[in-house]
């Protein structure tokens, strides 16, 4: 089980084996093998990356069911005409937004493996119960509440990724990470295709069951997290004590030795900072279409002529496309250390995957086009996340930057929820996800030139100044403005 970590690596950090990590940094090489360095890496991945996704797989399996669930029946028990199911797939993101900076800020003062469990078991409460909804305005109500259990999962994940790799490596971590995402609504349908057969099991409608086993799955998982998740490299018992303490050097480097510790002052930081609005900005152009897409995949499906049934399952081939383009993107991105670029490309395609669907009206080249639209849009996601992560210096800040691009960036989600609205066409929702993506482009390519900017202007003042990297304990409370950070682009 994991251990309560130190609140900064000033504080003489005490390992597993209760050797202090200071201590011991003169026994560990100053440069690291590649070999070495990719062992280790590949030994946090092992140990890290399948647990994170799969809990982001229930979390975000539970909060999109809802669209299997309409599709199963639940739309005409609940007598969900007009805007109805589009005001209960909304409420979701009202107190989701609100609670996520807060979220983050609690992770870091209690540790990940109590506050991530713990919000775990909230949720999958809150899921469960689900299966007892038997009115719309019942429905509304745990809509707002699992938003409110759920807020910290995304942005815990995402901060506590970039607490335990170099910015370098992120991209391709978060991508794994965030796949789970795809990986879910292609298991939704397919689990949403067998579990209303249950329609009558117990008393309860087939979509009933959907809310029901799935809930209980998250409550399980929830569970085992509290033995099973690691908290910081300082103490985790999975590494060896020179692992650790060569994780830990690898991290104060790559970061220039920026603070680690919480402070208020951190906090104001990121809010004060234009770029995270940039970033906040390009994450709302992207997430609006992941979060179309997974609430509505089945019904833009089902409105193209397909049975019910079948569009559940047809619903699985984009999701899993998507997982598979957002684990190779993510890789390659790392690869060039290149964020930008990655995000603009991927974008193009999401949009002309919309465009198709715009303007085809036969079933076949529409279904091709919903599955550019997948392919294109859920792996800009990792690697927006990623630069969110990689352009905060300094851990409290970061985790700020990452929770209100994320928090902020779901009040999309409320957009998602009414634009799908004139089917069978759906020319609204189409025409606005163009646009979504095309601010998202626009943005992507002013954050890169702006970084450029900002780099060249550090470059040219430590070259003026003399400032040097033995200078790093005197910026470390600057953040990513500190001379001696530098942008990823």
């Amino acid at each position: 089980m994991a251990k309560l970590p130190p609140a900064s690596l000033s504080n003489n950090a005490m390992d597993e084996d209760g050797a202090s990590i200071q201590d011991s940094e003169k026994d560990i090489p100053i440069e690291l093998t590649s070999q070495e360095r990719r062992r280790i890496l590949r030994k946090l991945d092992w140990h890290l990356l399948p647990f994170v996704s799969l809990l982001y797989l229930l979390s975000f399996l539970d909060r999109s069911n809802v669209g299997n669930a309409k599709v199963a029946g639940m739309a005409a028990d609940l007598n969900l005409v007009g805007l109805r199911y589009n005001t209960a797939s909304a409420v979701f993101y009202i107190l989701y937004c609100l609670a996520e900076v807060p979220s983050n800020i609690a992770l870091k003062v209690f540790r990940p493996s109590r506050w991530i469990p713990l919000i775990m078991v909230a949720w999958g409460l809150v899921i469960t119960l689900m299966c007892l909804v038997n009115s719309y305005s019942s429905l509304i109500v745990c809509r707002i509440f699992l938003g409110l259990t759920e807020a910290g999962l995304f942005p815990g994940v995402t901060y506590y990724i970039s607490l335990w790799y170099p910015r370098a490596e992120q991209a391709k971590r978060v991508a794994i990470f965030f796949s789970a995402a795809t990986i879910a609504g292609a298991f939704g349908g397919l689990l949403a295709f067998g579990i209303e057969r249950m329609e009558g099991v117990g008393g309860l409608h087939g979509w009933q069951w959907i809310f029901c086993l799935e809930g209980l799955a998250t409550i399980i998982i929830a569970v085992l997290s509290f033995f099973f998740m690691h908290d910081y490299p300082e103490t985790a018992a999975f590494l060896t004590h020179k692992e650790r303490i060569t994780v830990v050097e690898m991290l104060k480097k790559d970061s220039r030795s920026l603070a680690t510790h919480y402070d208020k002052n951190f906090v104001f930081q990121a809010i004060k900072d234009y770029k995270t609005y940039m970033h906040l900005g390009i994450f709302i152009g992207i997430l609006v279409p992941v979060y179309c897409i997974a609430l509505f995949m089945p019904t833009i499906i089902n409105e193209l002529g397909y049975s019910a049934a079948n569009a559940q399952l047809l619903s699985v081939p984009p999701f899993v496309a998507g997982c598979i383009f957002t684990i190779v993107v993510g890789i390659i991105s790392d690869k060039h250390q290149l964020r930008g670029p990655y995000i603009i490309g991927c974008a193009l395609v999401s949009l002309i995957g919309f465009i198709i669907l715009y303007v085809e009206d036969r079933p076949g080249p529409s279904y091709a086009g919903a599955i550019l639209a997948a392919v294109g849009v859920f792996p800009t996601v990792a690697v927006e996340l990623a630069w969110v992560a990689s352009g905060a210096g300094g851990d409290m800040k970061r985790g700020v930057a990452i929770a209100m691009v994320i928090g902020i960036g779901n009040l999309g989600g409320i957009c998602s929820s009414f634009v799908y609205i004139d089917p069978p066409r759906f020319h609204i929702g189409h025409g606005t996800m163009m646009g979504f993506l095309g601010l998202s482009i626009i943005l992507s390519a002013l954050k890169m030139w702006n970084y450029t900017r900002l780099n060249k202007e550090k470059e040219a003042l430590c070259l003026a100044e003399n400032i040097s990297d033995t200078q790093e304990d005197q910026f470390k409370d600057m953040g990513d403005e500190s001379p001696l950070f530098r942008y990823i682009i």
